[in-house]
């Protein structure tokens, strides 16, 4: 099978970082151009020093009439501007990793392949999921799917510093983040946009409160989600639903004993542990912010566009210790 050849457009931050070294040992793809406007000529692996060794690439223009698929690393607010200031051919696919379209504008279909798989197959574009919104809907949709979100939903979901982008800010610093947690924007997060159009989408009835607490973490990487809502369903019957919602999508996996974050570090995976304590139904997500909440989950969706099975190139192991 002939490659498709990838452009990526915003190419010095953590995700493209994280993009580029999943699709360097991609089977069935050739980075052709990644361009970052700071850093034109320079070496990839001067920025992405993770992959020295590993690619020749250099940062530089982009020809998108030579690629077959763009992916969009730009920050928030800045892909509606490439794209009305670019004239880009009819053909090219396009993923979106910002929020600028999440909300399905401009003909982009969002892309949480648990929620829509066989509308991102036909899809030309595409908005990738924020991190927080895949953590929180793969946590949901079985019960959205079987109409029994009928309360108030409370989620504490705590992220690495790397969710805060490539960027410094105050708190960002080492000396800050270190041995240090705090709250931001509760009850106010900006992924709870799309959180509520996706449980409508199997729930339209759907009108009670999201009540999310984000927390900001002292370690890098990875979301751990914790959730919970009163629910008639016992601790069996809500894992027979997930194992049952769950059971075509490689992805996402229900674990038997309450898990830990560093089992998804690394992984395209997605580890979701529910248990019902008096009336209410907990569930733990646990997913890495930087792939399955952002890179591992664009080459998904390239994957399905590009007719390629689901998994290709996201078979990746969690770093233990």
């Amino acid at each position: 099978m002939k490659k498709i050849k990838i452009a990526i457009e915003g190419g010095a931050g953590y995700t493209a970082g994280e993009l580029l070294r999943i699709l360097i040992n991609h089977p069935q793809v050739e980075i052709s151009y990644v361009n970052s406007e700071s850093h034109e000529g320079q070496a990839v692996t001067s920025v992405h020093t993770d992959l020295l060794g590993e690619t020749e690439l250099r940062f530089g223009k982009i020809d998108p009439n030579k690629a077959d698929v763009l992916f969009l690393c730009k920050g928030h607010g800045q892909s509606v501007s490439y794209l009305k200031n670019n004239r880009l051919p009819e053909g090219l696919k396009i993923i979106d990793l910002s929020q600028d379209f999440r909300t399905e504008t401009d003909g982009f279909v969002y892309g949480l392949p648990e929620l829509q798989r066989e509308k991102i197959r036909t899809a030309t574009k595409i908005a990738n999921p924020g991190c927080f919104a895949t953590s929180i809907e793969l946590a949901l949709l079985p019960l959205a799917k079987a109409g029994l979100l009928q309360n108030d939903i409370h989620i504490t979901a705590i992220t690495g510093s790397t969710g805060a982008g490539q960027s410094l800010s105050e708190t960002s610093h080492f000396s800050w983040r270190n041995n240090n947690i705090s709250v931001y924007k509760p009850f106010r997060h900006q992924h709870l946009t799309e959180i509520s159009m996706s449980l409508k989408k199997f729930q339209p009835a759907f009108q009670n409160e999201l009540n999310l607490i984000p927390v900001r973490g002292d370690f890098t990487r990875g979301i751990l989600s914790s959730i919970y809502t009163s629910c008639s369903i016992s601790t069996e019957e809500a894992i027979e639903l997930y194992d049952a919602f769950y059971q075509e999508h490689p992805f996402v996996i229900l674990s038997d004993r309450n898990p830990s974050l560093k089992q998804v570090i690394n992984t395209n995976k997605c580890i979701l542990y529910p248990e019902k304590i008096d009336n209410k139904l907990l569930i733990i997500s646990l997913i890495d912010n930087l792939i399955k909440g952002a890179s591992g989950q664009a080459v998904q969706n390239m994957n399905l566009m590009s007719g390629f099975p689901e998994d290709t190139g996201l078979h990746l192991k969690a770093v233990a210790f």
